[in-house]
């Protein structure tokens, strides 16, 4: 059989163009099929960015700014900054778009095919599309996932919006006021708080008792607190039964409440984007969310690897790109790298950041038992810097093991996203707790936040060590009564 190339990436993901940049710099024949980047993302985070700015605007007088008042409406005021900031998103949203370009791709050695496919099996395993046969000898699925749409009386006849078709509504010249949120993850967070801080009203309903499942609760009731003071409503351990268009009016019933809407994003979760692959014709298996993968990323025929949130969980960037190194190593070379996803990061776009890796405190607790586990936490407010930009909500909590093992850390707070990392980076490399207490840094910076809390660790030993606090005394009584 004829191999014309190393390795075919299917799907236009992120994840998915750096697989094929990353192959070419190894000197693999690649092909990409279907580059069609969803860019929805960048407007998220270039929304939210400006949010942020016009939240510290609102907030300057407490810094000693205060800014002349006009003759224009506030709500007209709203309005012109929603477009400008949208015109704004949409230049970002290009630049990007430009970078990741067919173009582009092509310049670096990518064979860039545009169009749907599908694969065969007969004669040989192979890759159909565009009335061509791709013959390869792994190929990589990163094509990434869509909404889910839940079973809701009433929500198709009713109208909503998606995660993958907001932001075109949102390109409209006026911005809807009255908004609900259906589903907790960490977008329909993100975009929770980006749209209170454009003055709308928002309710967000959660089905799960905290905002996300998997979070630690104690950063969960920290997160909802903030996003409460800042108008969102959060109602957890709600369940939409039902939608209805009343008088033109969308209503939604959240349990026991009724809620009226002008608009309704469903935000419930993600499926793979999978259907018109024929995957069942090359033995490759999947259930509702996600295909059935190895730790080494192989799908259920081994020459087919996937990547990303087509493998299920949430669309994190980092994640899909640690996948993608993973399953393109081992389609290019022996299948021997394995995921391991205990000192991979995640982070959350609210403000304050929302920052996560390895165990929650009932993670290890139940993994380790409770007597093992230590648990040191500290909160911003003790940081000079957050003092100094206000951003004093927050806390660093890190799960340790006594010998002083990390375990896990969740950050609530500003910078949190890079906080975080370096928590990572010492979990991979295995450097304990008493390692980071002896880091000396910058001052002031939000990175004394790790120190404070590593610093716990030794407290907390020596408080549960009575013969070593015995023997301290002791020692410095004697030395005080020394002659010299």
């Amino acid at each position: 059989m004829t191999i014309d190339y190393d390795v075919v990436i299917i799907g236009g993901s992120l994840a998915g163009y750096h697989a094929a940049l990353a192959a070419t710099q190894l000197h693999a024949t690649v092909a990409l099929v279907e580059p069609k980047v969803d860019y929805g993302f960048t407007h998220h985070h270039a929304l939210a960015e400006i949010g942020k700015l016009a939240q510290k605007l609102n907030d300057a007088s407490g810094f000693g700014i205060h800014a002349r008042h006009t003759d224009t409406s506030e709500e007209c005021h709203i309005s012109m900054a929603w477009q400008e900031a949208m015109l704004y998103a949409q230049c970002v949203a290009s630049n990007l778009k430009e970078q990741h370009s067919p173009a582009m791709l092509a310049a670096q050695g990518v064979d860039v095919i545009v169009g749907s496919g599908q694969f065969q099996s007969s004669p040989q395993l192979a890759f159909a599309v565009n009335n061509r046969l791709l013959r390869a000898r792994t190929y990589l699925l990163a094509s990434g996932s869509r909404s889910e749409m839940p079973e809701i009386e009433g929500l198709q006849a009713t109208g909503y919006l998606t995660l993958s078709n907001i932001w075109q509504s949102l390109k409209r010249e006026t911005l809807a006021k009255n908004w609900v949120i259906i589903g907790g993850i960490p977008q329909s967070i993100e975009i929770a708080q980006t749209l209170a801080r454009f003055g709308c009203s928002v309710t967000l309903v959660v089905k799960h008792p905290y905002l996300l499942p998997h979070l630690d609760p104690e950063i969960a009731i920290l997160l909802q607190a903030q996003l409460e003071v800042e108008g969102v409503r959060v109602f957890t351990e709600k369940s939409v039964t039902q939608v209805r268009l009343i008088e033109d009016k969308k209503w939604i019933q959240a349990g026991d409440k009724a809620i009226e809407t002008d608009e309704i994003l469903v935000a419930t979760g993600q499926q793979p984007n999978i259907e018109s692959l024929n995957l069942a014709t090359v033995g490759v298996k999947w259930y509702r969310r996600s295909l059935v993968v190895n730790d080494k990323l192989q799908t259920t025929n081994h020459r087919i690897y996937a990547c990303g949130d087509v493998i299920g969980g949430y669309d994190f960037g980092n994640i899909a790109n640690y996948e993608a190194k993973i399953a393109l190593n081992n389609a290019l070379f022996f299948p021997r790298l394995r995921v391991d996803y205990r000192s991979i990061p995640w982070a959350m776009f609210s403000v304050p950041m929302l920052a996560q890796v390895g165990l929650t405190e009932a993670q290890a607790k139940r993994q380790f038992g409770r007597k093992e586990v230590l648990v040191l936490r500290q909160y911003f407010k003790t940081v000079a810097a957050a003092q100094l930009r206000d951003e004093t909500t927050g806390m660093c909590k890190i799960i340790v093991l006594g010998n002083g093992e990390i375990l896990g850390a969740s950050i609530l707070g500003a910078e949190a996203g890079e906080l975080i990392s370096l928590i990572a980076l010492a979990m991979s490399q295995k450097i304990k707790i008493k390692d980071l207490a002896n880091l000396s840094p910058v001052y002031p910076s939000f990175s004394e936040i790790l120190e404070q809390t590593a610093t716990e660790w030794s407290k907390q030993k020596l408080n549960s060590n009575i013969a070593l606090q015995e023997f301290l005394e002791g020692f410095f009584h004697f030395r005080r009564n020394w002659n010299l």
